[in-house]
């Protein structure tokens, strides 16, 4: 098996890709694909070798993504939008041996090895001439073709970073059984199947695992076609919808919010779509209600993490409609809601969410502890996150265990801020916690004591961060306290901080 290979089986000329105004036919997808993957192995790349992919949502992304996990090679991608110092810190976290990052022509991609040696031209799509072919070593010189190396369901194909279920920020480990086992139990999933005559909004970017594996792998194994959208702009991805005939979309609240607030829309403009699906984060009832007030189209939600691969659980089936419900398991994934004891929880009342089935990941890479932290010894992952059951299986979220804040369906995790906050030589101590914002869900505030003798603004915290932190993690407000609430231990007492008015 190889998850690079959900693109073989689809008609050559069915469309695959819709990029800007290029159009990408599964014939032509399938050559560039084998094109990247003779060019990576001409570089040295081997299997298990780890690369970085630093690119935005087209396809490049695509292609380098199949590429890579083809010659049996783990994806690594990445924010390309990260502040230099993180994406640095990513890649030697996991040792990678080549990133891909854009080239200065549009349809390029440059390849980094670790010496920095700059390879251009190593992926070439629409037409761009590819890189000069080198001497392959093999019997059949520079143009034998590679074909897609057979893999264990057990081998590590992405480690896509993630503030996990605990602690700071890590590399999850999803394995080629893990992906393609939740994209067959999406497609056995009542009413959430993906048809070879969709076509669904690839705006969710490609280094989440919504985006990955929700929306580009489920788009490709059911043979239908991706518009990739690089920027969600809600005018814009309005008109984009209604020029393509999307009959899919998938997102976060925010993007939903956004097109049911957005003035001068019709309301027409999603005539097209037959599902609206919303995940990363807690879907508000109001924000469901005014989206389909707004274009007539019901919005279901679902639940899933990174760990999972990601899907859990979607409210996408037959019969009642519940409001508000996160839907019952995918076929194939076991759900309990259990006590502190790790004990299963009556009905009605709330438990945290444990999740077996084959798209559970195999842990975080080179991190024993953060694995067993979550993975029990019967591989039941450890959620993090209360729900409450009814008696037909439907599941509500309620609350999370962990202090995790999510921002427009991206995790934060409160340790890797204030360790950034500490580093400034003017704060002496620092807290982080989620507050409510109507845009993105939540947003981080940042507590800040500084050192004595020192003077320190907003301005100058929310600068240092963000020349540290992709954007969506730096605060969004920062307040000075004189001190920050401990426990007996001196445990900083987070909830504290979350019950200020």
């Amino acid at each position: 098996m190889n998850l690079a290979a959900i693109v073989e089986p689809h008609p050559e000329e069915a469309a695959a890709l819709y990029d800007g105004a290029r159009t990408v036919s599964y014939g032509r997808l399938r050559t560039l694909v084998a094109e990247a993957r003779r060019a990576l192995v001409e570089l040295g790349v081997v299997p298990g070798d780890r690369v970085a992919l630093a690119l935005p949502n087209d396809s490049l992304f695509v292609v380098a993504y199949l590429a890579v996990l083809g010659i049996g090679a783990v994806a690594v991608p990445l924010n390309p939008d990260a502040p230099e110092v993180e994406l640095e810190a990513e890649l030697e976290a996991v040792g990678a041996k080549l990133s891909i990052a854009a080239g200065d022509d549009a349809g390029t991609a440059r390849a980094f090895d670790r010496s920095g040696a700059v390879v251009e031209g190593v992926i070439a799509i629409d037409g761009a001439p590819p890189r000069e072919a080198q001497p392959s070593g093999g019997d059949g010189g520079a143009d034998a073709p590679v074909p897609i190396l057979d893999r264990a369901a057990s081998d590590t194909a992405v480690l896509i970073f993630t503030a996990g279920t605990a602690g700071a920020p890590k590399a999850a480990v999803l394995t080629h059984g893990n992906l393609l086992a939740n994209l067959e139990q999406v497609q056995l999933h009542p009413g959430r199947a993906v048809h070879a005559g969709d076509v669904a909004l690839g705006v969710l970017p490609l280094f989440h695992i919504f985006g990955l594996n929700v929306m580009l792998g489920l788009s490709l194994y059911a043979g239908a076609a991706l518009v990739l959208v690089e920027r969600f702009d809600p005018a814009s991805t309005l008109e984009t919808v209604r020029a393509h005939g999307v009959t899919l979309l998938a997102g976060a609240p925010p993007m939903f919010a956004a097109w049911a607030e957005l003035r001068g829309a019709t309301g027409d403009e999603l005539a097209s779509v037959r599902l609206a699906v919303s995940g990363a984060s807690a879907l508000p009832a109001e924000v469901a209600g005014a989206f389909e007030a707004r274009f007539g189209v019901p919005l279901w939600q679902g639940y899933g993490l990174t760990e999972a691969a990601p899907v859990v659980t979607s409210a996408v089936v037959g019969g009642e409609r519940k409001p508000g419900s996160i839907g019952v398991p995918a076929p194939g994934v076991e759900v309990r809601l259990v006590d502190e004891d790790g004990e299963d929880v009556l009905e009605g009342d709330p438990g945290e969410i444990w999740v077996r089935g084959p798209n559970v990941f195999a842990g975080y890479w080179q991190d024993a502890d953060a694995t067993a932290a979550v993975l029990t010894a019967d591989g039941w992952l450890r959620t993090g996150d209360v729900a409450v059951a009814d008696g037909d299986g439907y599941l509500w979220l309620v609350d999370r265990s962990k202090d995790l804040v999510i921002v427009s369906g991206f995790n934060v995790y409160p340790a890797e801020v204030e360790a950034t906050l500490l580093a400034h030589p003017a704060v002496l101590e620092a807290a982080v916690v989620g507050v409510p914002d109507a845009r993105s869900g939540e947003a981080v505030l940042a507590y800040v004591v500084a050192a004595a003798g020192s003077s320190l603004s907003q301005d100058e915290v929310v600068s240092w961060c963000s020349a540290r932190l992709a954007r969506y993690k730096c605060p969004s407000a920062v307040e000075f306290v004189d001190a920050l609430p401990h426990g007996v231990a001196g445990k900083l007492l987070r909830r504290a901080l979350r019950a200020r008015p």
